[in-house]
């Protein structure tokens, strides 16, 4: 099976080719953790975590890192704001973002690096930087030296000559050019650490490099991800100090998802228009949540309205129906559901070779719920074939992240969802009814 992702480096759907067979090196830029996430915050989480999950499931060993940026100007304003310390403050926030990471149904990835841990490796990149003239020092404060890469830009597709006349772009006279970002800011306020250019702390751009140096010994990746606003500058700055310190360009394939819109306006915290993931789950489930984010392609932007949500809890609906109804008739005529194999799931991951299209793998799923639901209403039930379709949704919700209960009963239970079957089937309609709400606060029913 051919897998192909959209790489954003060449804007081209590529054929996926891991640098060491049966292996899978994954970076995607994490949170900055001052706040709670909303559900804008939480489209990567939940995209490359089906991205793990889908290359985990075809038989790969992928190795995901997602990182937390614990220093920034940010989390220094909201730590004195809230009258606590930094650390205070953004262990609370990484707490909370695994915690809403796990309600919304993703695993937490493999390693999750803070930027506070790796400050002395930070200030050793930066040192060599300079040593390369990739980058010169002015005045307590690091800049990387631009003119040093001939194709920056290659990620975003922006121009140099466009960037210097943009009126967008900052003057400051220490710098050489106006391109040229910081690796190291001098400053007394806040959490700093000292360095051989004074106290001070490090700038955005490096972390990631730092991070993906000292984890992946290689210095280079398969998969690079984040959000499309990570791009510019974000990225095409990895980029940049990458090709400077290793001639290479950090990863093979990078992948960007879109935004979350909230009505026809990206949601963003300084925009002040967020819904917070976890609000949005304590209303509606994290499983409506996700499927919310995964009805759209990745490189597609996500429409935030109550009809999208009204579709998404109306699909999950139908999905536990089916799911609880088939395992109940296979379970109650003495089968069990660990022995049928997942016949029916080749076009789902089909779907999802093809550049992780969740929306077509939805389809599929709907599909398959709509054949078990025909299937539980027949006169003579193929009971082979619903077992089959029970293991195939098991895998397919496995893969989405969907958290759909797959209840095995005890014999007790079993026992009693019998004789609920036989008094409803001997209209004895009074003990039917009383087993029917026993089986309902087991939540059987």
């Amino acid at each position: 099976m051919d897998i192909k992702f959209y790489n954003s480096l060449t804007n081209t759907v590529e054929t996926f080719k891991p640098l060491h067979d049966g292996k899978v090196s994954m970076y995607v830029c994490g949170p900055t953790v001052y706040n709670y996430p909303h559900i804008g915050n939480m489209r990567p989480v939940v995209v490359f975590d089906i991205l793990r999950r889908f290359l985990t499931y075809v038989g790969y060993d992928v190795t995901y890192v997602s990182n937390f940026t614990d220093v920034d100007d940010k989390i220094i304003k909201a730590a004195i704001n809230e009258g606590k310390t930094e650390k205070e403050l953004t262990e609370f926030y990484i707490d909370q973002f695994k915690t809403t990471t796990k309600a919304i149904g993703s695993q937490i990835p493999t390693i999750t690096p803070k930027v506070t841990e790796y400050i002395q490796s930070i200030i050793k990149y930066i040192k060599k930087l300079v040593e390369l003239g990739a980058a010169y020092v002015r005045d307590g404060d690091v800049y990387f030296r631009v003119s040093k890469i001939k194709d920056y830009g290659a990620l975003s597709g922006i121009k140099v000559e466009d960037l210097i006349a943009g009126a967008r772009i900052e003057e400051n006279s220490a710098k050489e050019s106006p391109l040229d970002f910081a690796l190291w800011k001098k400053t007394d306020v806040g959490i700093n650490w000292e360095s051989p250019w004074g106290r001070g702390r490090p700038g955005w751009h490096t972390e990631c490099c730092v991070m993906i140096d000292t984890i992946f010994p290689e210095h280079f990746i398969d998969i690079h991800g984040g959000g499309y606003d990570l791009k510019f500058p974000h990225h095409e700055n990895e980029i940049a100090q990458a090709e400077a310190m290793h001639g290479n360009k950090i990863a093979n394939y990078w992948m960007h998802n879109a935004f979350v819109n909230f009505g026809d306006t990206k949601m963003s915290k300084s925009l002040g228009n967020v819904v917070y993931a976890k609000d949005m789950i304590a209303q509606y489930g994290g499983a409506v949540t996700r499927l919310v984010i995964l009805n759209t392609h990745y490189r597609q932007p996500v429409n935030y309205t109550e009809d999208t949500i009204e579709a998404a809890k109306q699909e999950v609906n139908k999905m536990t129906f089916a799911y609880k109804q088939i395992n109940l008739m296979l379970q109650a005529n003495g089968y069990k559901l660990d022995s049928f194999k997942p016949l029916f799931i080749d076009k789902f991951i089909l779907s999802l070779a093809d550049d992780l299209n969740t929306a077509n793998a939805l389809m599929e799923l709907y599909a398959l719920v709509k054949e078990a639901n025909q299937l539980i209403r027949s006169k003579e039930v193929d009971f082979e074939k619903l077992g089959n379709i029970s293991a195939t949704l098991k895998d397919m919700f496995y893969v989405l992240g969907l958290d759909i209960e797959r209840r095995i009963l005890s014999p007790e239970e079993l026992d009693l969802y019998q004789q609920y079957l036989t008094f409803k089937k001997e209209k004895n309609f009074e003990q039917s009814d009383i087993l029917r709400n026993k089986l309902i606060e087991l939540r059987i029913l």
